[in-house]
């Protein structure tokens, strides 16, 4: 097995403590991050995903793994600033107003960020407004994920959509939205661009829309 084998198998079992010193090891070694990034870590986290959504990892093994590949980034970010390496691409997240649940929004931020991407997790009880104005401020975002995991929610999510079209920002960028009760059927009426039934789906998604 190479070097990257053992990350992509640490990151795969959750072993946090492993990551780290292996990823250094590999920096070591002369590897390249970005490759460390692509060919060690991101497919880890792809197997994991799989596996979820085919109803053989759970919630923990997400989360265990999600925080194992992390503590393999935070060594490659320095090494990956100073390879120029851009982000596939730029997100926000939340939960809508009115409802405080999350464990879902960060299982969704881990593996968007486990893609490459640069997320920014707005929190829970996020207005329309919220999100607005991070648009406005960061006009680079390429990917709004809106999350709702109560039916008397769900509407915010459509209040959330119509806030941005009002302002004017709709066409900049895509929404992505989830959560339990949500349903294709919900996407389509208010018009958002994707929906997913998992955060390992979510991923490959957002990776779709931003290549197009």
């Amino acid at each position: 097995m190479t070097i990257l084998d053992d990350i992509s198998s640490a990151v795969q079992r959750g072993k946090r403590k492993e990551v780290a010193p292996l990823v250094q090891q590999a920096l070591d070694e002369g590897l390249d991050p970005v490759a460390i990034l692509n060919d060690g870590l991101v497919p880890a986290m792809s197997v994991i995903g799989e596996k979820f959504s085919a109803g053989e990892a759970f919630v923990p093994e997400m989360l265990v793994a999600a925080r194992a590949m992390a503590a393999g980034t935070e060594v490659l970010k320095p090494r990956l600033a100073e390879a120029g390496a851009e982000p596939l691409g730029k997100a926000v997240i939340g939960t809508v107003r009115g409802d405080m649940h999350d464990i879902g929004k960060n299982l969704v931020r881990m593996m968007i960020e486990s893609k490459g991407f640069e997320v920014t997790d707005l929190g829970v009880d996020v207005a329309p407004e919220q999100f607005v104005t991070f648009l406005q401020e960061h006009e680079d975002t390429d990917i709004v994920c809106c999350s709702a995991l109560l039916t008397t929610t769900m509407p915010e999510i459509g209040a959330t959509i119509r806030a941005i079209e009002e302002a004017g920002l709709r066409d900049r960028v895509k929404v992505m939205i989830g959560g339990a009760p949500v349903t294709q059927a919900f996407a389509d009426e208010v018009g958002a661009d994707a929906y997913t039934v998992d955060a390992g789906a979510a991923a490959v998604r957002a990776v779709e829309l931003v290549r197009g």
